[in-house]
This record gives structure tokens, C-alpha cells and sequence, in this order.
């Protein structure tokens, strides 16, 4: 009776630490964490040069919109707009 019962535990034992084994080796869990410490690493390194590009973009878009309303501003009927120049159409 207690040999069944110690076999049994000692069965149910070696199964869950197969069941592990197999587990580990499927999803790696060090190797993904490695993988994500790397990434964050990867990731803190270019965020300088990601954050210049941005602004970059920003710069570059923010000219043409004021280019644009500049445009818009000369080929505008109305005065107040186009600032000191006065309207020719009155």
C-alpha cells in the first residue's frame, strides 16, 4: 500500500517534470527574455536619432503649411490678411 502509493507520487513526479521540460523547451522563456531585453536596448539607442526624424517631419510640414497660408494669404481679396497691402478691387 504505501510502495503504490510512493510509486504513484514518484510517477506523477517524473510526468510533471517532463510536462516542464517540454514546456521550457517550447516557449523558452530566457531566450525570450533575452530577445525583449535586447529590443529595449536596440529601442533606448535609436530613440535619439527616431526623435531628430520627428522632428524633422514636424519642421518640414509645419514650412509647407505656412507656405501654403502665405498663398492663400496673397491670393486673398480681404485686407486684413494680406497685412500693409491695400485692396485693389475697391
Amino acid at each position: 500500500m504505501l510502495r503504490d502509493t510512493l510509486e504513484m507520487n514518484i510517477k506523477r513526479l517524473i510526468d510533471f517534470l517532463i510536462y516542464s521540460k517540454n514546456f521550457l523547451i517550447r516557449k523558452n522563456p530566457i531566450k525570450a527574455m533575452t530577445n525583449s531585453f535586447s529590443e529595449g536596448v536596440k529601442e533606448f539607442l535609436t530613440m535619439n536619432k527616431k526623435r531628430k526624424m520627428a522632428q524633422y517631419r514636424l519642421n518640414y510640414h509645419r514650412h509647407q503649411f505656412q507656405k501654403m497660408e502665405q498663398l492663400i494669404a496673397e491670393n486673398n481679396q480681404h485686407t486684413f490678411l494680406r497685412g500693409n497691402n491695400l485692396n485693389e478691387t475697391r
